[in-house]
C-alpha cells in the first residue's frame, strides 16, 4: 500500500487548528455491557470504591511497568511517562548497527523488552529486531500504518493503527492474539493497570480492556480527540486532550474525577513526578498541574515559544522538552523557572530521554544531541542526514531510535554487547 505522507500525518496528529470531531456526549463513561461497534465486547466488571486499595494497586502496576535496566516497555519508559532511563550509557556513544527498510518511514518510538526491539512503520509493517545485532526476528504486515508506539507486557505486544484498530500480538512471532476496533485513528501508546491495557483514540474515547482477552472493561468519552498516551499515577489516569482540558479519570472504573482547563488543545503525553504532571500545548504554553489539588501550579511561555509536540522528561531536578521553535528547554519542576535553553537547527517534535546527568534528544534535521542536564551544554552529537519525529528508547546500555526514512539506529559501546 502507499504510505501516507509524513506531512499529512503531522497535520492529522497535532495541528494547531485541530479539526477535532466532537463526541456525542461529554465526560460520559459508557458501561461495557452496552453494544459496542467493536469485534470484542464483554460486560463490565463490578467494582467497589476503595481509594487506598486503588492507589496501592496503581503503584504496584506502575512499578511493574517501569523500565528496568534491560527494558523500555512503552513510549515514555514507564506508566508515569517520566522519560527517564534506568540504565547508563557510555560517555561517547558509538553506532552499533542500523536496520534499513527501503523506502520506509518511522514516526513511533521503539519498545525494548528481553533483548528485542519492537517498532511499527507507516506502511503497516511491524518489526521485531534483535537488540544486540539488529537482525530481524520477525515482521508482520497490516492494512494500515503505525504512528503509535508499541507497549509490551507478559509476552504480549499492544499497538493501534491509522484505522483505529488496536492489536494484541504475540512477542514470539507477531501472530494476532486479539483485535479491538475503535472508530478513529490511534496515535498514543497504551498503558497498563492491573490486568488491563488502557489507550485513547481520536474517536474521543479512552478504553480499558482486559489485556489477555481484549474484552471491554469500561470506556470514557470526552469532547474531542485523544492523541496522547494515558499516564497513570495512584489510581488516576491523566489525559491531556484536544478539548483543552486535562482529564483526571478513575482508572478502576473510568469515572471522571476532575478536569483542569489548559487553554489549548494538545496531543502531548503528561509526565508525572510527585504530585505534579507536566506537558506542553499547541498555543506554546507549558503547564504544570498539581493533580492532588486539581489545579494549575504554574505555566511557562516566553516570546520564542511555539507549539509543543515533544513530551517532557522529568526528574526532581529538571523538566526537559523540545519545541517547534527549534529549542530544547529545561525548567525547574517546582517553580517553572527557565534553567537553560539549547538551540537546535530545526523543530524538536521528538521527546527527550534523561539518562543520568545527560539528556538525549533527536531533532528534525536528523541530529541526535546529548546535553548536560544541569547546564544544557552539548556533550555529544550524531548526524544521520534524515529527520526524527519518534523518540529514543534506552535499555540495557543502548539507545535505539528510528528516523523518517526507514532506518533504525542502535548506539552504545561494543563492550556492552
Amino acid at each position: 500500500m502507499n504510505r501516507i505522507p509524513t506531512a499529512r500525518i503531522l497535520c492529522i496528529m497535532l495541528g494547531a487548528l485541530l479539526a477535532c470531531r466532537p463526541a456525542a456526549t461529554s465526560d460520559d463513561t459508557d458501561p461495557a455491557s452496552e453494544l459496542s461497534p467493536t469485534k470484542v465486547t464483554a460486560p463490565a466488571s463490578e467494582t467497589t470504591a476503595d481509594p487506598a486499595a486503588d492507589a496501592a494497586a496503581a503503584d504496584a502496576t506502575a512499578a511493574e511497568a517501569a523500565a528496568s535496566d534491560s527494558d523500555w516497555p512503552m513510549f515514555r519508559g514507564d506508566s508515569k511517562a517520566t522519560g527517564v532511563a534506568r540504565t547508563e550509557l557510555p560517555e561517547q556513544l558509538e553506532l552499533l548497527w542500523r536496520f534499513t527498510v527501503p523506502k520506509g518511514a518511522f514516526e513511533g518510538t521503539p519498545a525494548i523488552v528481553d533483548g528485542v526491539v519492537y517498532l511499527g512503520d507507516l506502511d503497516g509493517n511491524f518489526y521485531a529486531l534483535d537488540l544486540a545485532t539488529g537482525e530481524k526476528r520477525w515482521v508482520q504486515t497490516f492494512e494500515a500504518g503505525f504512528t503509535a508506539s508499541p507497549s509490551v507486557r507478559d509476552g504480549l505486544l499492544y499497538i493501534g493503527d491509522f484505522y483505529g484498530q488496536f492489536y494484541c500480538l504475540s512477542t514470539e512471532d507477531g501472530t494476532l492474539v486479539w483485535q479491538y476496533d475503535t472508530e478513529a485513528e490511534i496515535d498514543g501508546s497504551a498503558n497498563f493497570f492491573q490486568d488491563r491495557v488502557i489507550f485513547g483514540s481520536q474517536d474521543a474515547t479512552l478504553y480499558s480492556l482486559h489485556a489477555k482477552t481484549g474484552e471491554l472493561v469500561w470506556k470514557h468519552t470526552v469532547d474531542d480527540q485523544i492523541r496522547c498516551s494515558p499516564t497513570i499515577v495512584e489510581g488516576r489516569c491523566f489525559v491531556a486532550g484536544c478539548d483543552g482540558l486535562l482529564h483526571i479519570i478513575n482508572v478502576e472504573d473510568g469515572q471522571p474525577i476532575a478536569t483542569v482547563p489548559i487553554g489549548s488543545p494538545t496531543g502531548v503525553t503528561p509526565a508525572a513526578w510527585g504530585d505534579k504532571v507536566f506537558f506542553g500545548a499547541e498555543n506554546g504554553t507549558f503547564l504544570c498541574v498539581d493533580w492532588r489539588k486539581e489545579e494549575l501550579a504554574w505555566t511557562f511561555k516566553d516570546d520564542r515559544t511555539q507549539s509543543f509536540r515533544s513530551c517532557p522528561a522529568v526528574t526532581d531536578q529538571r523538566v526537559v522538552f523540545g519545541g517547534r521553535d527549534r529549542s530544547v528547554r529545561a525548567l525547574h519542576p517546582e517553580t517553572g523557572e527557565l534553567v537553560w535553553r539549547f538551540s537546535a537547527r530545526q523543530r524538536v517534535d521528538s521527546s527527550p530521554v534523561i539518562v543520568g546527568q545527560r539528556v538525549f534528544v533527536a531533532v528534525g534535521d536528523g541530529r541526535i544531541h546529548a546535553l548536560d542536564l544541569d547546564s544544557g551544554e552539548e556533550l555529544w552529537q550524531y548526524e544521520t542526514g534524515n529527520g526524527f519525529t519518534g523518540s529514543p528508547a534506552v535499555a540495557d546500555g543502548k539507545l535505539v531510535i528510528a528516523d523518517d526514512r526507514g532506518i533504525v539506529y542502535c548506539f552504545g559501546s561494543p563492550a556492552s554487547d
